[in-house]
């Protein structure tokens, strides 16, 4: 899979001020190793923006089994059966190659080549049914490599992560929540929620009819 960015850096300096900058024009931490961001048509909400509308509040109420832990990465007690799970829902929906067992490993377990200090939980029942890797500050929230059992979840279950993880970040004060870039047709469902805006490769836009244009 191809990943649109339209510049490349890797940077030493990790302090939660410069990462907001590289963030606010349009960088995100990438899986490729420590350090490397790329400049893409990243997508945010403004969490003073966001409120729930009634389509969110379906799908939580169809979802509404799920509940979220968040935890500090790197993992110390990794399991073999995440990385699985991983690789089993990248396969499945993009296509084989696409994500290993080993990156996920790195991803949750290395300090020397991975960007991400959090991860998300999502259970069903008190057992661990979906998963994202994040990047999270005091002001930011980066919702990145989302998966999830496709065996066992219930119906909408990556929307429903995503809402949560949401509302969480607005409920914990921070400014903003990252979900990724707008690369094909299949992220316009990012553009359903209030606050959000995405980076043109300039600016920050709110403009939702452009940005359904470029996705076609």
């Amino acid at each position: 899979m191809n990943y649109l960015h339209w510049n490349e850096k890797t940077i030493t300096d990790f302090s939660e001020h410069a990462l907001s900058e590289h963030y606010a024009a349009g960088y995100v931490f990438t899986r490729i190793n420590r350090g490397v961001m790329h400049q893409t048509r990243s997508v945010r909400i403004d969490l003073t923006q966001f409120k729930l509308s009634s389509e969110n509040r379906r799908i939580l109420k169809k979802t509404e089994g799920v509940t979220l832990a968040v935890s500090p990465l790197p993992l110390p007690d990794y399991s073999w059966t995440i990385g699985k799970m991983a690789k089993d829902f990248y396969d499945t929906k993009f296509g084989t190659g696409i994500m290993s067992t080993q990156k996920i490993k790195e991803m949750l377990t290395s300090t020397d080549r991975s960007n991400f200090n959090t991860l998300l939980t999502f259970l069903v029942e008190g057992r661990p049914t979906g998963y994202t890797i994040a990047y999270a500050s005091s002001s930011i929230l980066h919702y990145s490599y989302p998966f999830y059992d496709l065996t066992s979840s219930p119906k909408d279950m990556g929307l429903g992560m995503m809402i949560r993880a949401i509302v969480s970040a607005q409920e914990k004060g921070l400014a903003y929540i990252y979900l990724g870039s707008l690369q094909r047709p299949g992220d316009t469902y990012k553009l359903q929620f209030e606050g959000l805006e995405w980076f043109t490769g300039t600016t920050w836009s709110s403009d939702i009819e452009e940005a359904k244009k470029i996705l076609v």
